[in-house]
């Protein structure tokens, strides 16, 4: 699976922090909405094209929260800039 888009309401904090993320396996893009850091809890949404996929996000993102785009980390992690 791969992590195409990740969005953050720009919170800290367990009780505030929530994100969204946007992934693609094989023809199937699935969006992850947590609500609670790395160890929060986490609602799943499985779509056939990206299409669905970006209606879901643009729902999710909805509200008074000020949601950041975060990039994706390149395959092997971070490397440094030169």
């Amino acid at each position: 699976m791969e992590q195409r888009r990740h969005w953050w309401n720009g919170k800290w904090g367990r009780l505030a922090r929530r994100d969204v993320f946007l992934r693609v396996d094989g023809d199937r893009w699935h969006v992850e909405q947590r609500a609670g850091g790395a160890e929060g809890i986490s609602r799943f949404y499985e779509h056939a094209s990206v299409e669905e996929a970006e209606e879901t996000i643009r729902a999710l993102l909805d509200g008074t929260d000020t949601w950041r785009e975060l990039s994706p980390r390149p395959p092997g992690g971070w490397a440094p800039s030169v």
